[in-house]
């Protein structure tokens, strides 16, 4: 098998880039191994993919990537997108600041750092480097996740990643200082920090034995961490050894006397625990809410009851109180309504409530009193996406960013008790927004839903069917595509493109209700949408099939994935990045368990019968498939490469038409956070490459 590797590597030759052009794929092994669902036998002839630390599959990735490489140098405008990625990139960007204390800490990059550096700057002094984390690794691979700070403002917690994997160690350094505490928290994954007194709450699994990047995470136990102790001497706070795949999630309330566990079996809905935090420790947990049908969030404890952000009997959120004895849901007591509009997320300022709603994918706020009266209400005058607050109960100043299709994030400051807003920071753009019109229009489904997506185009534009498209959906999970900046998308729109961002059912666009029309047996109607999102591009001229590039990422390439196997014939270009795209098998790896409640089960008859139908691995046949360039990383463990390798080498086998089935394979990357700026350029200059060259962008 290794000799038949190195005489296929030593065999590949094609001189020039041609649509036409019959490339030579390294040859896949297939082996004999077929699985019984429920009496269906299933072949599964590159199972062996999935062992990513097999020498087979090392030496296959090696030959793949050597295809793909030597087809992408091949395109001559290649290096020119590039540069102009670095040039679109190349703008000072700044994160809301958080005020800590005396402090104000905040993220911030120079243009071209691989990662945001962290700074520290007292009120009325000069900013300073509080963390570089381009320090930690020479190539940028070494990410900061979340941060935590101290009641006290004296130390801030946070996680590093290496290589974009999901496994995390906390780290803790003293403020203003910077200096590091020697402590170091290992095998932490999807973990908060919850600071009390002199210490922390977190979550972290047992040192796994085997399979670092594939295995099921199991049994998380939630800590407690003393400043200057020994990690491994840490408090075991809970665990629930009867569910072993269920996830912890921790918070203390603002008055630093209730600590709150959230558990969770899946990505939606959670239950949810409490512990009065006194002289007794470990702290007494009792149970708060039963159950995993609803999604609910603490945000505030007063005097016994506690003020919860929730979706029970209320599909677009609200809050009610809530009193610790008597717990019920009959006692509930609704504080603000749930309105027509989806409530996203709510801070406490100043003695208020911030609330964030979500009106067609825009984003606008709404300012409460603790009587629950509206004072104030927020609409930018572009419709865009307000990102992060950095708000505290007892600071009269909020910060929060906003960005659109055409604009950068800025970050605005807000007096909350005078109601008067300015600017904070806004970055120097490197094109004209003026020169581009973006819109929102609203197309009908296959069944007759009503779905919203954005266009974004240069104006001038002409509808003769012949525009360069690229289609962008997600669909599931409860996640909103709203509008929102990102430069890679800039070098398309001045070349004449127009990205299109379709906001599919599955999503939460329009709360829970708009999630469950798109999961388990109705996940077809997120596949729906977006091909009669195409056909509306289509129909109204503005593009055609030969122009019209498709994409998603995770979830978003299960969907990529799905609607190239529904209907090849529809689009000229497919890139299904880090995607699901085995759905029989999904469960067994990592996290993958946990997307039961939007997937399903094969475990299930009925889960494998709708799963079996669209799974995109199961569903390729001999076609001519859409120009495709599948994307994926070493160490993304969230959504395993496997996916994507069986996928590329299933559409290898079967692909009838002469246009290139590729897959590029990251190194010391993962499922995209964290993931360094020089590694973001280079994949995007390869994407935008293969888009152009086949969808006929006249480069400029």
């Amino acid at each position: 098998m290794m000799k038949n590797f190195l005489i296929i590597l030593s065999f590949f030759s094609f001189c020039t880039v041609s649509n036409a052009q019959k490339i030579e794929y390294p040859k896949t092994e297939k082996k004999d191994k077929t699985d019984d669902y429920f009496g269906t036998k299933v072949p599964d002839p590159y199972y062996w993919l999935e062992d990513d630390n097999s020498e087979e599959t090392k030496h296959w990735v090696q030959a793949q990537n050597q295809v793909t490489f030597n087809y992408l140098n091949k395109i001559p405008y290649r290096d020119k997108i590039r540069q102009r990625l670095v040039d679109l990139w190349n703008y000072e960007r700044l994160s809301p600041p958080s005020k800590e204390g005396p402090y104000f800490v905040y993220f911030k990059n120079s243009g071209m750092q691989n990662q945001d550096v962290i700074y520290i700057k007292e009120l009325g002094g000069e900013e300073k480097v509080l963390l570089d984390p381009n320090s930690l690794s020479k190539d940028g691979t070494t990410s900061i996740g979340g941060v935590s700070f101290s009641k006290d403002h004296k130390y801030m917690a946070y996680t590093t990643s290496v290589g974009g994997s999901d496994w995390n160690a906390i780290h803790v350094i003293m403020l203003p200082s910077g200096q590091k505490l020697k402590e170091v928290i290992s095998w932490v994954k999807f973990s908060s920090i919850a600071w009390w007194k002199d210490g922390f709450f977190y979550s972290r699994y047992d040192e796994p034995s085997e399979g670092l990047l594939s295995k099921v995470n199991e049994n998380q136990k939630v800590y407690y961490h003393k400043l200057g102790t020994d990690p491994s001497n840490d408090v075991l706070v809970f665990q629930n050894p009867e569910f072993p795949k269920r996830t912890f999630g921790v918070s203390v309330t603002p008055d630093n006397e209730i600590l709150i566990i959230s558990e969770a079996q899946s990505t939606s809905g959670n239950g949810l625990y409490y512990a009065k935090l006194d002289k007794s420790f470990p702290p007494k947990i009792e149970k708060l809410i039963e159950g995993f049908d609803n999604s609910h969030y603490v945000l505030e404890h007063q005097n016994g009851n506690i003020l919860l952000y929730t979706n029970y009997n209320a599909a677009n959120y609200k809050l009610v109180w809530v009193n610790l004895q008597q717990p019920q849901k009959d006692n509930w007591k609704t504080f603000i309504p749930e309105q027509k509009m989806v409530l996203q997320s709510v801070n406490l300022a100043g003695g208020k409530l911030v609330l964030k709603y979500l009106k067609d994918a825009t984003s606008l706020l709404r300012i409460h009193t603790y009587d629950g009266s509206l004072e104030k209400e927020i609409i930018p005058q572009t419709p865009g996406d307000i990102g992060r607050i950095t708000s505290s109960k007892d600071e009269q100043i909020f910060f929060y960013s906003f960005t659109s299709f055409l604009s950068p994030s800025s970050i605005y400051q807000y007096d909350i008790l005078n109601h008067q807003q300015d600017l904070f920071a806004a970055p120097k753009l490197k094109f004209n927004p003026n020169d581009y019109v973006s819109e929102q229009i609203f197309y009908i489904s296959k069944d007759g839903t009503k779905i919203p997506m954005f266009l974004v185009y240069k104006k001038g534009l002409q509808k003769n069917g012949k525009n360069p498209t690229f289609l962008y959906g997600y669909g599931g999970f409860n996640i909103s595509l709203t509008p929102s900046y990102s430069p890679d998308r800039i070098v398309f729109l001045e070349n004449g493109g127009i990205y299109a961002q379709a906001c599919l059912r599955g999503g939460g666009e329009y709360g829970e209700q708009w999630h469950k029309a798109g999961i388990q047996e109705k996940k077809q109607n997120v596949f729906d949408d977006f091909i009669a999102a195409a056909e509306y591009l289509i129909k109204e001229k503005y593009t055609s099939s030969e122009h019209l590039a498709i994409h998603g990422r995770s979830n978003g390439g299960l969907l990529v994935g799905a609607c190239m196997t529904q209907r090849p014939d529809l689009f000229k270009v497919a890139l299904p990045g880090v995607g699901v795209l085995d759905m029989l098998k999904f469960h067994k790896f990592t996290i993958g368990w946990a997307w039961v409640y939007d997937y399903g089960s094969s475990e299930t008859l009925e889960g494998f019968k709708y799963l079996y139908k669209y799974s995109p691995y199961h569903n390729l046949k001999k076609a001519k498939y859409p120009a495709t360039l599948i994307t994926t990383a070493d160490h993304d463990d969230r959504v395993v490469p496997a996916h994507s390798f069986k996928f590329a080498a299933r559409l290898q086998e079967v692909q009838q038409g002469d246009l290139p089935t590729l897959i590029r394979i990251d190194v010391m990357a993962g499922h995209g956070a964290g993931k360094p700026t020089s590694k973001r350029i280079d994949e995007w200059a390869d994407i935008w490459a293969f888009v152009f060259y086949h969808t006929g962008v006249q480069i400029k």
